[in-house]
């Protein structure tokens, strides 16, 4: 080799006198190769240090050794959110590890919709680790029936028959209502997530659950839909004291819906914790910085990541089973209860 040129399978190939078809098979370690061979081909990658490349592995594995994240939300959403940046972290750490390469893809529309069929239909990913799984969501179902190996972030529902890795939610809300209740506040609201997801119905049913063990009565009227976002919280809030105007307590289903209600409770000025206690759900960075800071469920969106990236490795490199988690939250008292 002249130059600084870095060797490839081709270069490899042509010094050992054989295809790269042989040389790629000799990297993976097939036993397809005679040993004469094997020996020229380990001998010229020696002479030309040449190290092994992802594309050089697929001509034998017929993988890409790539994944997609796929995530059913907008630009805004994405960097508005803490979940999505601490769950990226924990995927791309994880695939660094077995040398993977993340693709990031957005589907916020039907054209989207299409190119990610694409990826699939012709195989540029060995897998698709799937966050914001709405119930009635078809991506879920394309992808099984395309037998493409997914992982979820959360399910679609109780009965989820693909891979999956969850937080308790259900166990984390009621922790959390618990908390207020115990703490004698008598008029917990809650704001939800969406009730098309399963996180959604999981940590309303853990408001529920909580009111039952205390022999609280639940009331309806206490309930309020949010979408995750810091104006939904607000919004719901706004309805709350509008319905409920002796409420107490709010649990509000993730930290940037309780930044919004706290907001709304400043705006109408009651005191946090004095008149309203809040409690939120993820244990974000936002939970520390709020005023007062935020009492909150703790549940592990890094290693959430990691474990999905980790599952669906485990399917495409070594055929491993359907694997389906859920990952224990806790308490983080504060402030604001």
């Amino acid at each position: 080799m002249t130059g600084n040129r870095r060797p490839t399978i081709k270069t490899v190939a042509a010094r050992a006198g054989v295809g790269r078809t042989t040389v790629s098979r000799v990297v993976n370690g097939s036993e397809l190769v005679s040993a004469d061979a094997r020996e020229r081909v380990l001998a010229a990658i020696k002479e030309l240090n040449y190290v092994p490349n992802s594309v050089a592995r697929g001509l034998v594995t017929n993988r890409t050794n790539a994944v997609a994240l796929v995530i059913p939300e907008s630009e805004s959403r994405l960097g508005s959110e803490p979940f999505f940046a601490a769950l990226i972290r924990g995927v791309s750490g994880a695939l660094a590890e077995s040398r993977t390469q993340l693709q990031l893809m957005l589907v916020r529309d039907q054209a989207e919709r299409d190119q990610l069929t694409a990826s699939v239909a012709t195989r540029r990913v060995d897998g698709v680790l799937l966050v914001s799984v709405h119930s009635e969501d078809r991506l879920p179902g394309m992808l099984e029936e395309m037998g493409l190996p997914t992982v979820l972030a959360g399910r679609r529902d109780a009965g989820e028959r693909l891979s999956y890795v969850n937080s308790d939610n259900a166990g984390g809300a009621a922790a959390a209502v618990r908390h207020l209740l115990g703490g004698g506040r008598r008029r917990v609201a809650t704001i939800t997530g969406p009730l098309d997801m399963d996180v959604g119905r999981s940590r309303l049913a853990g408001w529920r659950a909580a009111h039952l063990e205390a022999a609280v009565p639940a009331e309806e009227l206490l309930v309020e839909a949010g979408d995750f976002t810091e104006e939904g919280g607000a919004s719901a809030m706004r309805l709350l004291l509008e319905r409920v105007p002796d409420l107490d307590a709010v649990f509000a289903a993730s930290d940037l819906m309780a930044v919004g209600a706290l907001a709304e409770l400043r705006r109408q000025k009651r005191q946090v914790p004095g008149d309203v206690a809040v409690v939120g759900f993820e244990d974000s960075v936002l939970a520390r910085h709020t005023n007062p800071p935020l009492t909150t469920v703790r549940q592990p969106v890094e290693e959430l990541g990691r474990t999905m990236a980790r599952i669906l490795t485990d399917i495409t490199q070594h055929g491993a089973p359907r694997q389906q988690m859920t990952l224990p939250t806790e308490l983080v008292v504060r402030e604001s209860s």
